[in-house]
Order: structure tokens, then C-alpha cells, then sequence
């Protein structure tokens, strides 16, 4: 039985916009039924066709694509069309007060959906993410023949959610989900992106300021290495910055781990790598 939380149950028992809107200015759909989920959004936008005034919904697949969907719709309305494209598949959880991994590939469907429709609005290219009966041109090569994702959607996933393993791929998307016969190559495309943001990374100035050295620390910490907990149930604090030692305090499954002292180890090391090579973390009790 998943864990869902509170909103995530309010949003699938009494799901918010369900319906079509029959002068939509825009509509996208993603998923098809043969893979499980799919997803229609139709939107309305104002008379300067630049804000989003309506967002309706129709969806096949389970509780935590309807809540997903219902969310999105809450959470573009009143936007214009740049800032709805801003929205992350993250967000989407986050509204939702977060969702179990093995589900995200429901809050991703949300934020495809919306790309798909703005970009026929506006005449561009269709975004493919699948290679279904609802896209005729493909971006990439295909990686996942049983779900006919490719390999350009993917990057997108594992970049953007900063995914490290082939499971969180799977549990984000489904690609890998079936036969498992594109694993090895969802591995090759997980250390490519990662080598390009630890590339990135090291780009950084070598110079910086106290403030941004503590934004920095603060951003790795919650996008880099609480994520990584939460999936084993445990969670961290950042308790202190002083110059360049960071004092922590480990949460959940994470208290009184016996093996705290190696994750207190990594969680240095990744703060180095990606924000100061003189950095020192303690584990303090708090």
C-alpha cells in the first residue's frame, strides 16, 4: 500500500476541474491506454491570449494521476503561458505535499501534457515523449521500445529531477519498467548527465561570496542529497553554516544510523565537489 498523503487523497477523492472545455484555445494529451495512463488537458486563455484563465482535465490511470492532474490545473490558472512552462514535475509533487517515487511518472505526464498544448498553441514542434499513436515525429533515438520513450525525454527526467539510479528512472517514467530490456541503456544516459552537471559544476567561480557559498550549500543539500534520503526513509537538517564547516543533524530512519558517520562523509564530499573543496561537515545532535 502506497503512502500517500493527506492532499494527495483529497485531490484524487475529489478531483478538482475534471471535464473538457469546448472552445479550448489549447488541448494536449500524453500516455495512451495501452501503456496504463494517459492524460487530456484542455486550456482557455484571456482575451490577450497570454494568461491561462481555465484549465480543465480528462485522465485514465490511477489515484496519483488524477491528483497530479488536478493539481496542474490548480496550479496554472491565473499564469501566464512562459511562467505554466516554468512548472516543474517536482512542483507538481510538492503541491501534492510529495508523492511516492514509484508514482512520480504521474506528476512528469502532468508537465508533458502542458508542454504539448502550448506548443501547438503557438505552432511549434510538438515535444515527443513517447512514440505512441498521439505523436507523429519523434525527438532522439528510441530507448524504451515497450513504452517507445526516447533517449532526449529521459535526459530531460534524470537531469531535471537529478535522478542517480536506473529504478528512479523507472519509477519516474516506466522506461525499464517492462521487459528491462533497456536498463543498460538508461545507466549509460544517467552517468552522461551526470557527468555533464558535475562538469557544469566545476565551472562555478572559484571565488565566492559567504552569501552565495551558503545558497550554494542550502541548494545542494535539499535538490542533491534529501532527496536521496527521503527514498530510504530517513532525512537531514542543516543545522549551522560557519565559514566553511556545515553542521547537520540526521532525521527519521536517518537518526542513529549506524552507518550516519559514511552519509555524513558523502554528504561532505558531494558539498565539495559541487561547492567548495574546503568544506567540513559535522553531525550534530539537534
Amino acid at each position: 500500500m502506497w503512502d500517500y498523503t493527506d492532499k494527495v487523497k483529497e485531490h484524487f477523492l475529489n478531483p478538482r476541474n475534471v471535464g473538457d472545455i469546448q472552445d479550448a484555445d489549447a488541448i494536449g494529451e500524453v500516455g495512451s491506454l495501452a501503456c496504463g495512463d494517459a492524460l487530456k488537458l484542455f486550456l482557455k486563455l484571456d482575451d490577450k491570449k497570454e494568461r491561462i484563465v481555465d484549465a480543465k482535465f480528462q485522465t485514465f490511470g490511477c489515484g496519483s494521476a488524477i491528483a497530479s492532474s488536478s493539481a496542474l490545473t490548480e496550479m496554472i490558472k491565473g499564469k501566464t503561458l512562459d511562467e505554466a512552462l516554468g512548472i516543474t514535475n517536482q512542483e507538481i509533487a510538492d503541491f501534492l505535499g510529495g508523492l511516492p517515487e514509484e508514482k512520480m511518472h504521474c506528476s512528469v505526464m502532468g508537465q508533458e501534457a502542458l508542454e504539448v498544448a502550448i506548443a501547438k498553441y503557438r505552432g511549434h514542434a510538438v515535444p515527443s515523449h513517447s512514440h505512441d499513436h498521439l505523436h507523429d515525429e519523434q525527438e532522439g533515438e528510441i530507448v524504451c521500445k515497450c513504452f517507445g520513450l526516447t533517449d532526449g525525454f529521459l535526459r530531460k527526467v534524470i537531469a531535471q529531477n537529478r535522478l542517480h539510479t536506473a529504478e528512479q528512472v523507472t519509477h519516474f517514467t516506466k522506461a525499464g519498467g517492462a521487459c528491462g530490456g533497456c536498463i543498460p541503456k538508461i545507466k549509460e544516459l544517467i552517468a552522461e548527465v551526470l557527468g555533464e552537471q558535475v562538469e557544469e559544476a566545476r565551472k562555478k567561480p572559484e571565488k565566492l561570496t559567504n552569501l552565495r557559498k551558503m545558497q550554494l550549500i542550502q541548494d545542494v543539500l535539499e535538490k542533491e542529497i534529501r532527496p536521496q534520503l527521503w527514498a530510504d526513509g530517513g532525512d537531514l537538517e542543516l543545522v549551522d553554516i560557519d565559514g566553511p564547516k556545515v553542521q547537520i543533524a540526521f532525521r527519521k530512519a536517518c537518526a542513529g544510523c549506524v552507518s550516519s558517520g559514511y552519509t555524513a562523509k558523502f554528504v561532505e564530499q558531494k558539498l565539495r565537489d559541487l561547492v567548495s573543496s574546503d568544506i567540513t561537515v559535522e553531525e550534530v545532535e539537534g
